[in-house]
């Protein structure tokens, strides 16, 4: 059910977290969970954009994930190219659009062609819009941006707050009204670090795989609660 809209988020994010805890807390293998996450990922998206929430962002691999076993980042990838390829018409068929935040430097060709062609088939999808953290870091992508401006000839005087939100990964997407983390755990891990600045912050006991439309309610009711000042 849709919200007023005075009282609705423009923006979530979700730091998807606690896979892992979950296959091993059932005695199932680590890809079992990661698998469970990513049907719930789909199911939270549909609900959250259904509600009325324009902007949805899921952080799915930061740069950091890259330390984990060759046999689980391999798994992941597999299950990013059948979100990407096999089960795209999910998406279309929901009229979300896709967006990926990340750097695409030293990502194999086949993801790459892959996430390109996801974007470009849903580009027109007006239902909200997904953006998946991919191979992202929120330090990474303010230096990016710091770099870019540098490269651009940008006098320092002439740097302000709009202009390097101009240089961010996808400068399209606004700033993050509240990160909801599962897992039970407590820090933002590097994610949207700029975005992020006066997000409400929301931290969930449960997994990742455990969520689902029932609690995108709780999280827009939570939301509507609270009361954001911005410093004043």
């Amino acid at each position: 059910m849709a919200q007023a809209t005075d009282t609705l988020p423009q923006h979530i994010g979700y730091i998807v977290d606690g896979n892992r805890r979950w296959a091993r807390a059932r005695g199932l293998p680590t890809y079992e969970g990661h698998l469970a996450g990513y049907r719930a990922l789909r199911q939270v998206v549909r609900a959250t954009c259904q509600a009325g929430v324009p902007y949805v962002t899921a952080y799915v691999f930061s740069t950091e994930n890259w330390k984990r076993s060759a046999t689980e980042v391999s798994r992941l990838l597999k299950l990013l190219l059948r979100m990407l390829k096999t089960d795209l018409h999910h998406f279309m068929d929901d009229n979300i659009r896709l967006l990926f935040v990340g750097s695409r430097s030293g990502l194999d060709q086949e993801i790459i062609q892959a996430i390109e062609r996801a974007e470009a088939k849903t580009a027109s999808n007006t239902g909200g819009t997904l953006s998946l953290c991919f191979n992202y870091g929120g330090q990474q992508e303010i230096v990016d941006a710091i770099k870019q401006i540098i490269q651009s000839g940008t006098a320092a005087d002439q740097v302000n707050q709009q202009l390097v939100e101009q240089y961010l990964y996808s400068p399209e997407l606004p700033p993050c009204d509240m990160v909801v983390r599962t897992g039970n755990e407590q820090r933002l891990s590097n994610f949207m670090l700029w975005r992020t600045a006066f997000s409400e912050l929301l931290f969930l006991e449960k997994g990742w795989p455990d969520m689902g439309p029932e609690d995108v309610e709780s999280i827009l009711a939570e939301y509507a609660k609270r009361n954001r000042r911005f410093g004043k």
